[in-house]
């Protein structure tokens, strides 16, 4: 399995914000590494939403239940303004 390249740009008392770096030749997306992706920020993340930048430059966020990850849901208008 290859895992997600991503880096932390934004940390606020309720979200984290990463970006997906790819190349995806040699990384997974962070969209296809959703699980692990979690699993590496779960320590970090202290009941925080965890939101990212895909490859398309959308934000999204990785939602997460009980320490996993559940699913995906659109991210915030505006958040990078």
């Amino acid at each position: 399995m290859q895992l997600a390249n991503y880096t932390i740009i934004r940390q606020t008392p309720d979200y984290i914000l990463i970006r997906d770096e790819g190349p995806w030749d040699f990384h997974a997306s962070v969209t296809n590494a959703a699980e692990s992706v979690v699993a590496g920020l779960i320590d970090t993340l202290h009941g925080r939403r965890l939101y990212y930048i895909d490859t398309e430059g959308r934000i999204d966020e990785l939602k997460i239940e009980n320490g996993k990850f559940v699913g995906f849901a659109p991210g915030p208008e505006g958040m990078m303004e």
